[in-house]
């Protein structure tokens, strides 16, 4: 059933990759709803819902951006996480495909935040023992623009990145620009002064399915799009088996009902963010 949580309705979701959407109608779901998407003759992106009785709403708005189709259904306040690294010619585009989860997809962003889990869960890629503490860093729900970042994040990681076979302490910068999407930016080893930005978009199907996909953007001329994409989409379905076995599967937000680490700072900022927009979908509040 579609939610009626209007913090979660009101706002903008990546339903599919904009290159696979063809004049085939397909069905997903976003929050609860059953959805269609086409496109039309002028090769637009069409998407409407489909009704109880098998009929079609009215034209949802839609926009192609960062290689995907976004939608949405209801009246958001603000347009889609804007990304500036999309718009360096020089930078590499990796779409990385979708992965379908049994769990919120809250769950799966407080996932990408979490740094602890990195040598347990990714061991010899993203992390190894010794190296398990996690360093002092700043989260923070930056007001000016209505977003969560956690900065001055620093991890030991045994391959830095796809490029290299060596280990090294890396900095990382998190970004959550809606509860729905979050970022994450670090020093690429082949250019010091630039960053590397990688966006997860997640598409909530129900309070506790979700599917999403990891898009980047490098500097990287040397890897080959195999490489990139095996990389990132091992990473990704080891996260699949940790977040899917966490229980509950919606993101509680009630205070102490799970216990935080130093290490969860970035997790405390978010669902206190969650919690001052009123956002239910999800979360253990909206099952209630």
């Amino acid at each position: 059933m579609k939610t009626t949580d209007r913090a979660a309705l009101d706002d903008w979701y990546a339903v599919e990759t904009a290159a696979d959407l063809t004049a085939t109608p397909v069905r997903t779901r976003l929050l609860g709803q059953d959805i269609e998407l086409f496109r039309d003759a002028a090769g637009a992106p069409v998407i409407r819902e489909i009704l109880d009785d098998g009929g079609r709403g009215p034209a949802l708005p839609v926009e192609e951006r960062y290689g995907c189709v976004f939608t949405t259904l209801g009246r958001p306040n603000r347009g889609i996480v804007e990304i500036a690294e999309a718009a360096e010619p020089d930078r590499r585009f990796v779409p990385c495909g979708w992965v379908t989860m049994r769990a919120s997809g809250l769950r799966v962003v407080e996932n990408f935040l979490d740094m602890a889990h990195f040598p347990f869960v990714h061991t010899d890629i993203l992390g190894s023992e010794p190296h398990t503490e996690v360093p002092h860093y700043l989260s923070e729900i930056r007001r000016d623009v209505d977003e969560v970042w956690a900065t001055n994040c620093t991890f030991f990681q045994p391959r830095i990145a796809a490029t290299e076979d060596k280990g090294d302490y890396v900095h990382l910068t998190y970004r959550v620009p809606s509860p729905f999407v979050v970022m994450l930016y670090r020093v690429c080893p082949t250019a010091p002064d630039r960053l590397d930005a990688i966006a997860l978009f997640i598409q909530p199907l129900e309070e506790d399915l979700c599917r999403a996909q990891p898009v980047m953007y490098l500097v990287d001329s040397v890897s080959t799009q195999t490489a990139l994409l095996r990389f990132e989409q091992v990473i990704f379905l080891q996260d699949r088996i940790i977040v899917e076995n966490q229980r509950p599967l919606l993101l509680p937000l009630e205070p102490r009902a799970e216990i935080p680490t130093r290490a969860d700072s970035s997790s405390i900022a978010y669902r206190r963010w969650l919690k001052e927009k009123g956002l239910r979908f999800g979360t253990t509040a909206g099952a209630a």
